[in-house]
């Protein structure tokens, strides 16, 4: 599993005209699911995202996680993260999840958040979206779950 963590001062999701998800401070996590993605993985991924120490403390210093300044995330599914454009110029997804997978390996991701007492608003799974943000550094940070097992 891949996720590309933005710090954000807000950020939102719009399928057409509608707008399906919005936050204020917090994490826009593009979340991307490998075919051989498991539970394990998005376990993993979900608890790393919230206890991601990026945040200012008192001192200017990254020491704080969403759970200690009670931000949000905003997950949007993005099976593009497991594009591989190394031949050629078109990507290859053949290591993207499937939609079964990936939606239910999203779904137990963002649950895990939740349960943690973290917020979450949502993209819609396999819908075009419109992704806007304010980033807040800016701060990106990258975590692929595979490079932990």
């Amino acid at each position: 599993m891949r996720a590309v963590v933005q710090r954000v001062r807000e950020a939102s999701v719009k399928v057409g005209t509608d707008t399906v998800g919005s936050i204020g401070a917090g994490f826009l996590v593009l979340l991307g699911v490998a075919k051989d993605d498991g539970e394990k993985d998005a376990l993993y991924t979900a608890d790393k995202v919230a206890g991601l120490r990026v945040f200012d403390d008192g001192d200017g210093k990254f020491n704080l996680s969403l759970k200690d300044t009670g931000g949000a995330v905003l997950a949007v599914s993005q099976f593009t993260l497991y594009g591989d454009a190394r031949a050629g110029r078109r990507p290859s997804f053949t290591e993207a999840a499937g939609a079964d997978l990936g939606l239910s390996l999203y779904g137990l991701f963002t649950k895990r958040l939740e349960s943690s007492g973290i917020p979450v608003s949502r993209g819609v799974f396999g819908a075009k979206m419109e992704v806007h943000l304010v980033n807040d550094g800016p701060v990106t940070i990258l975590i692929d779950s595979k490079k932990y097992f």
